[in-house]
């Protein structure tokens, strides 16, 4: 069975930007939005970026794995209608990685999803779903 449904590939497919939230060794949260590619294969989202092992959330994942993961979106405001996804797992901080895209550092993050929270994705589901993955 695959990690992800057939519907939440397809919508994280059609959007580039998801947010990170990470917890520092002090304890503090830091959310940041950023970029990211599915490996629909292996079940994992991989985030990456310009000097990545320079940034916060890469030393965080790497003093702590745990991370939430959230793309979400309006599909319209008239009537109001969001959809979106939230993916908590594990994390690993690598080096020497493929980058998702040619202008990044070879400095990942890459997600292990364990649980999935999804409202908006499934057609004629309503409300949101969530389930164990990991």
């Amino acid at each position: 069975m695959s990690v992800f449904t057939q519907a939440e590939l397809d919508y994280l497919a059609s959007q580039r930007l998801g947010r990170l939230a990470t917890v520092a060794p002090s304890g503090m949260p830091q959310n940041n939005p950023v970029g990211f590619a599915v490996d629909a294969a292996a079940g994992t989202i991989d985030i990456g970026g310009w000097n990545m092992a320079a940034s916060q959330k890469f030393r965080n994942v790497r003093a702590n794995g745990r991370v939430a993961f959230v793309v979400d979106d309006l599909v319209t405001v008239q009537p109001w209608v969001v959809r979106g996804l939230e993916i908590r797992g594990r994390a690993e901080a690598l080096t020497d990685a493929e980058p998702p895209q040619p202008f990044m550092s070879g400095e990942i993050i890459r997600i292990h999803p364990e649980r999935i929270f999804g409202w908006g994705i499934e057609p004629g589901r309503e409300g949101m779903y969530r389930r164990d993955v990991g």
